[in-house]
């Protein structure tokens, strides 16, 4: 396994699961864009955002690629809705959605940057919400 592929494998299970966010201060660079702030603290913030919605939320691996200094992951996800997800109010429903998160490395192999895409619009049906076109 390549120094890369460890990396992130170190982040979705310490970070994106909540086991050791310290982890995050190892392995993000502090120009990494991130919720509000740049940097560990802002890849932190929009991770205690969403487990503030899905305490439980896990992430497993489908599949991880790495060259390079870039790295491509799909993965999936599932936890259960007890706090607030934007306008939703909690509704104890347990969600699973997947989606692909890309990085890019510095040359000192800290992660400089993390884009994610992923089934958002699943996610919300699940949730029970009603998406209907403008009229």
């Amino acid at each position: 396994m390549s120094d890369r592929e460890a990396a992130v494998r170190r982040l979705i299970a310490d970070v994106w699961n909540g086991a050791n966010e310290a982890t995050a201060y190892e392995l993000i660079s502090p120009d990494c864009p991130g919720l509000g702030a740049s940097g560990p603290v802002g890849v932190l913030a929009w991770h205690h955002e969403r487990r503030a919605s899905f305490p439980d939320l896990r992430y497993k691996v489908v599949d991880l690629i790495v060259s390079a200094d870039r790295a491509a992951v799909h993965w999936r996800a599932a936890g259960t809705q007890t706090g607030q997800f934007g306008p939703v109010p909690p509704t104890g429903t347990l969600v699973s959605y997947s989606g692909a998160t890309f990085l890019r490395f510095d040359p000192e192999g800290l992660i400089s940057d993390i884009w994610s895409v992923n089934e958002l619009f699943q996610l919300l049906q699940q949730l029970g919400v009603e998406m209907l076109p403008p009229a």
